[in-house]
């Protein structure tokens, strides 16, 4: 399988870059395909520019900004984000990637009925998110409702890849997390994404 691995964090040295390599070793280790799409190391722009708006319902729709992008998501068997979330939602950067390169006639059609869309992205079989968050796990479920959970299985991942095997693993409250308990996680991680 050929798998879109996405990090979106701005700091090379973060525990979010040790999940993504440590999801790309053990990807590795069962044969599939890895292509590494570090946002931040390869200076993505997240900003919608004026003329991306201004042709939203163009067809088609210009994705000369983020072709290369398109390109790799649509080679992709698999998706699989590694992102912190931060006030309960996803990084600027990774907003702007799904803002920018999941945009009509990539990742969706628009119904000429009006209301719905219709998803593009039949090769995505699977979508995973290996995430953090500053909050204990009672706030982000019980009281946010886990909001980015939501966006991505019932928002982003039903509407562009209907049928997508979607997964999430979070560790929770990381600011005060110990050294062994993100081992604990890195290995969590391994042993789930060797499954794959």
């Amino acid at each position: 399988m050929r798998i879109l691995l996405v990090l979106a964090h701005p700091l090379s040295d973060s525990f979010a870059a040790a999940v993504a390599n440590t999801a790309k070793t053990a990807l590795e280790a069962k044969g599939h395909e890895i292509d590494l799409l570090d946002l931040c190391n390869e200076n993505f722009d997240p900003r919608l520019s004026e003329a991306e708006r201004r042709g939203y319902f163009d067809t088609p729709y210009d994705t000369a900004g983020v072709d290369g992008i398109v390109v790799r998501l649509r080679d992709a068997d698999g998706l699989i984000l590694v992102f912190p979330q931060w006030w309960f939602n996803f990084p600027a950067i990774l907003k702007g990637f799904f803002d920018r390169v999941f945009a009509p006639g990539v990742a969706f059609d628009h119904d000429k009925a009006g209301g719905r869309i219709i998803p593009r992205l039949t090769n995505i079989k699977l979508l995973w998110a290996l995430t953090t968050t500053g909050s204990p796990w009672w706030i982000v479920w019980l009281y946010m409702g886990n909001p980015i959970r939501r966006l991505l299985k019932r928002g982003i991942g039903a509407f562009c890849a209907k049928g997508v095997k979607f997964n999430m693993l979070s560790l929770h409250d990381m600011d005060r997390v110990t050294p062994a308990q993100r081992a604990a996680h890195l290995e969590r991680v391994k042993k789930a994404i060797s499954r794959i």
